[in-house]
């Protein structure tokens, strides 16, 4: 391994974005180790550099060029720790292909991320996320994290609870740029209960004996079914969910229901997360393409770029849509990936 990464200028960010939005990093590069992160953020703080460190892209929107230094993480490894019986934990490098890792764990029969399959990404950025499909979150499994805090210079150990997850949401949203996400642990088991609530997997898997499934069985059907539903990326330029489901008090989703009978929600414990997809959808928006971007055909909640559009394209249609929903609704929605603003906005 190079003891410093290479410091490349003028890079072009548009193949490293799923939305492939064309943007411009003034500095440039990837690291492989804690120590080459810690060389690279002093050099940018030796030259006042602004920093932006990028995982997978797959969750983010250049709204135009970067004038600092991108740091991309490609911190690579996978290991077992403190296998015992059923359990184990599953450590990833920052870096590593969350996709991959799935299949990885599913593999050799562990389970707990089987129904994160196919989400785009790497492992050190699902924590910021707290990804989620299909009945599963991150946090379900996450044992800690290490990371580098930049406010101290030093690598530390996060648990599960200082994470401060929540749906879509983490401790490192709420900092951001404090942690630096470099290592995460994951507690897998081999006996683990099989999270089959949701109906699309029911349907998919109806032949198949709950008690004969194993992980990778529910990986595949995953797999399946959002490869139905969503635009592959590297086909058809998209950053997945763009917004959030939100979540609204009971008396707000009785009303709401009483004027749109067929609305789409789903009680929990603070309230009743309504899906931002069918908010979209009846507010006319599915399938909705203008001369850049526009809104995927199968699934509303999926922003695409078909033809070469902006950042700032894919920014001001997510407005109109936000905007639309209000109106009709009275439901303000959040948009999940986030924005790199240009220098003009800054």
């Amino acid at each position: 391994m190079k003891q410093h990464p290479e410091i490349r200028e003028n890079f072009e960010l548009e193949a490293l974005n799923t939305l492939h939005v064309p943007a411009r990093a003034r500095f440039y590069m990837e690291v492989e180790s804690a120590s080459q992160l810690l060389w690279a953020l002093d050099w940018a703080a030796s030259g006042q550099q602004d920093t932006l460190i990028l995982g997978g892209g797959s969750n983010l929107v250049f709204a135009g060029d970067f004038r600092g230094l991108v740091i991309r993480m490609a911190i690579r490894g996978r290991r077992w720790e403190r296998v015992v019986d059923h359990r184990a934990t599953l450590v990833l490098g920052a870096g590593e292909n969350w996709h991959d890792a799935v299949l990885y764990a599913a593999r050799a029969g562990y389970r707990g991320i089987e129904n994160l399959a196919l989400i785009p990404g790497t492992a050190g950025a699902a924590p910021v996320q707290n990804i989620g499909a299909y009945g599963v979150e991150l946090c379900d499994c996450l044992e800690s994290v290490t990371a580098l805090d930049r406010t101290t210079g030093e690598l530390v150990t996060l648990d599960n609870g200082e994470c401060r997850f929540a749906y879509r949401d983490s401790l490192f949203k709420h900092t951001p740029g404090r942690f630096v996400i470099t290592e995460i642990r994951l507690g897998l088991s081999r006996n683990k209960p099989l999270a089959l609530g949701y109906r699309d997997l029911q349907e998919y898997l109806v032949d198949m004996p709950e008690s004969e499934l194993a992980p990778l069985d529910v990986a595949e059907a995953v797999m399946a079914i959002r490869r139905r539903k969503l635009p592959d990326p590297a086909i058809i330029p998209n950053a997945g969910s763009f917004f959030k489901n939100p979540v609204v008090d009971l008396a707000q989703f009785e009303a709401l229901g009483a004027q749109h009978p067929d609305i789409v929600g789903y009680r929990q414990e603070h309230g009743v997360k309504l899906a931002a997809a069918w908010l979209i959808d009846q507010s006319g928006w599915k399938g909705f393409r203008n001369a850049r971007v526009g809104v995927h055909n199968r699934q509303a909640l999926v922003l695409i770029n078909h033809s070469g559009g902006s950042g700032r394209d894919i920014l001001a249609l997510a407005e109109e849509i936000r905007d639309s929903v209000e109106k009709k609704f009275g439901v303000i929605l959040e948009m999940e990936p986030g924005i790199v603003a240009g220098p003009e906005s800054a």
